[in-house]
């Protein structure tokens, strides 16, 4: 998933729940599709975080020698800005991304 190119919001907004309901017929049903799918995108982003903060990482343990990585610092400003996984989830949904089907069909 490239995040860069997402053009889910930042920011909380209201959505029509007809439309969210739409592909299922059933809003909670549709709700707990994106919620799976956010802890998905969630676990996605914490892993390649990790990978890239992983770089920097300094195993000594004197006190002392405490520095400010500028592209540490650039990486998590990124992260940082990133939509939330929920926000990347729903967005997902209404574009129609998301495959879903009912376990008992």
């Amino acid at each position: 998933m490239d995040l860069r190119k997402t053009n889910a919001p930042v920011n909380t907004i209201t959505y029509n729940k007809n439309i969210i309901e739409e592909p299922t017929g059933n809003v909670y049903e549709a709700i707990t599709i994106m919620a799976k799918r956010a802890n998905q995108i969630n676990s996605e982003i914490k892993k390649e975080l990790t990978e890239k903060l992983e770089e920097f990482a300094t195993y000594n343990d004197s006190l002392e020698e405490v520095f400010e990585n500028k592209e540490q610092i650039e990486v998590s400003k990124f992260y940082e800005k990133l939509p939330k996984p929920h926000a990347l989830a729903v967005q997902e949904w209404l574009d129609g991304k998301i495959y879903h089907r009912e376990g008992t069909k």
